[in-house]
């Protein structure tokens, strides 16, 4: 790029964000939105904070099943919040969203709760935004993608990778600057030692605290008994309430790829692993899995591994991808350019916004490096707010992305055999008993969106 057409880019994207923070201010001028979070723990909070620090909303409902959490996180916002107001606390999203006074709805419970909520709030007229995985079944997925559109409905999914500063500029710079040329492959991985290892010893069975509704927690998913494992936190050890590493991690990833290189459904998905080292853990998730998404250009494949060593220790969760003339790494942390023979290389690690935002240096839990990526991803959804486009990561997309990950599940349970899951029919093609797995069974009295 010549010094004219750096210039010329440096001046669109400066007048695009000025564009952009004049929309907001002008939105919030004329009215605050209303914002309202379904569950209040780590990162619902999180995401919330996010919101309030690029935009002067107000933030009039909270709700959660754990009236402790609750009450915590609802002095919380009082005390970010400019308004300095506290706000509603519900026990149910039911009588939240009856209400019908919320322009936007956070639902950043656990996976098992995302659909329902989602497509409520919705249905109240609400934006939403809603975190990754979208949904624990294909079934739920089609029904939010439905939900959002019936509605005419913002929906932006917490895959904010879509939004983090260095990858955009990698996604720029590398990737759409032809410097990888032609792309072969992409690998995804993760090897944190991310799955609970506590045995029966370590967290047996026991009634549930005063403080949470444990029945409503359950909600749609298969009741178990109350452990210390299932809330807070590590409920994501258990298949009842999510899709394991692949459903947390590999979501991530795959839609970072799918995003970068302009992908849509893949036509094929297999996946082999299992419970191959850690079998003494209460977990129930594989802590070894690889799965391979064939796309039409070229396979994604997904490691997971919760033990052991990574095989390179400054990418334990990330993407690589090959072209003929270079390879591209990226984290959350960073990226590196490596040219194939002569040419220059390139290195940039995560900027971190901790001036500009000083609470982020001190709020309990926060990733201080993934601030400024949900920052921009809320900035986004603000945008489409105003205009009424589709976000970076609607729903849509959030969609293909979580039921690709369900896939590699199924087929992991099936024995590793391939599925073709059509999107236009919702049937994996020639195969009856994997397109019956699309739709989980709902505890009652609970009923499936998909019906």
């Amino acid at each position: 790029m010549n010094r004219r057409d750096f210039l010329k880019s440096a001046a669109g994207t400066a007048a695009a964000a000025m564009t952009l923070n004049a929309h907001v201010a002008g939105a919030a001028d004329q009215k605050k939105l209303r914002v309202g979070l379904i569950g209040t723990g780590w990162y619902g909070k999180c995401d919330l904070f996010r919101l309030i620090q690029v935009s002067p909303v107000e933030v009039v409902s909270l709700c959660d099943v754990d009236k402790k959490m609750l009450a915590d996180a609802a002095d919380m916002v009082a005390q970010r919040q400019a308004s300095k107001k506290t706000p509603r606390t519900f026990g149910d999203y039911r009588q939240m969203l009856k209400e019908r006074d919320l322009d936007v709805v956070l639902v950043a419970t656990p996976d098992h709760w995302h659909a329902l909520p989602m497509i409520a709030a919705c249905d109240a007229g609400a934006d939403v935004w809603v975190q990754k995985p979208i949904s624990v079944d294909v079934r739920e997925g089609e029904a939010m993608v439905a939900a959002a559109r019936k509605h005419g409905r913002v929906v932006q999914v917490g895959t904010q990778r879509r939004s983090t500063p260095h990858l955009i500029e990698a996604k720029r710079d590398i990737i759409d600057a032809g410097r990888l040329g032609k792309i072969g492959l992409v690998e995804t991985y993760c090897y944190y030692h991310m799955r609970a290892k506590e045995t029966a010893a370590d967290a047996p069975d026991a009634p549930p605290p005063e403080n949470l509704d444990y029945e409503m927690w359950t909600g749609p998913a298969p009741a178990r008994p109350y452990n210390k494992l299932r809330h807070p936190r590590k409920w994501r050890a258990f298949t009842e309430y999510g899709n394991g590493i692949v459903g947390d991690m590999c979501v991530h990833m795959l839609d970072c790829a799918r995003w970068m290189l302009g992908l849509g459904w893949p036509t094929a998905v297999s996946s082999a692993g299992g419970i191959e080292v850690d079998k003494a853990s209460r977990a129930n998730i594989p802590d070894t899995q690889t799965a391979t998404f064939q796309f039409p250009e070229f396979p994604i494949t997904w490691t997971h591994r919760a033990w052991g060593t990574p095989p390179d220790p400054k990418y334990p969760w990330g993407l690589t991808i090959y072209g003929d003339k270079g390879t591209l790494k990226a984290s959350v942390m960073g990226y590196d350019f490596i040219p194939q023979g002569k040419g220059e290389a390139v290195q940039k690690d995560v900027v971190y916004e901790l001036e500009q935002y000083p609470e982020d240096k001190t709020e309990k839990d926060l990733e201080k490096h993934v601030a400024p990526a949900i920052r921009g991803h809320m900035r986004n959804f603000l945008e489409c707010i105003g205009t009424r486009a589709k976000p970076v990561a609607d729903i849509e997309q959030g969609h293909i992305s979580t039921a690709s990950c369900i896939l590699a599940n199924l087929s992991l349970g099936l024995g590793g055999r391939t599925l073709a899951y059509d999107s236009a029919k919702r049937e994996v093609a020639g195969d009856p008993q994997a397109t019956a797995l699309l739709k989980r069974p709902y505890r009652a009295p609970w009923v499936h969106p998909a019906g």
